[in-house]
């Protein structure tokens, strides 16, 4: 009759299963965090959007139209920017809005408020464009990839 002997100690298999268990689990929770965190960032956006559109709103109604930059061109989305924030930052019903914007959001604050423009939260300029046959000024934020004109392009809604 042979005799079982079974020591206290691990396998390396076994050893090996609980390692790849713990690295399943980690890549789970690491790319659950990845996303949670950029919708966090597409919220902050979108409530950017909303805060920029009521301030158009107040600059319409005090002066009868919205800051015109008709050029199409994301790659002027900081010269863009300034326009928008300086025309929206002289009329006063505008301004009360956008100082609601989140603080972080806005760049060069140190500077002139006519060289000031608005960032999404990845960095990238927010472009800004409204030509006189638009029913509203369109935004766009590049998104995670920071590149204008790709599937992550966040745009505001309008109205």
């Amino acid at each position: 009759m042979m005799e079982s002997r079974h020591s206290g100690g691990v396998t390396l298999i076994e050893m090996l299963v609980v390692l790849g268990v713990i690295l399943v689990l980690a890549g789970v929770v690491v790319t659950v965090t990845l996303r949670v965190e950029s919708q966090g960032k597409e919220a902050v956006v979108q409530n950017a959007f909303t805060l920029l559109g009521s301030a158009l709103h107040e600059y319409h109604e005090a002066r009868g139209q919205f800051p015109p930059q008709t050029e199409r061109n994301t790659a002027n989305a900081r010269p863009h920017a300034e326009l928008m924030y300086r025309e929206l930052h002289a009329e006063p019903a505008s301004r009360q809005v956008l100082e609601k914007l989140n603080t972080s959001l806005i760049k060069n604050t140190s500077g002139p408020a006519d060289l000031r423009f608005i960032c999404d939260p990845w960095g990238t300029t927010i472009d800004y464009v409204y030509a006189t046959n638009d029913t509203f000024p369109r935004l766009t934020s590049a998104g995670s990839d920071r590149k204008f004109g790709t599937d992550d392009d966040l745009v505001n809604t309008g109205r």
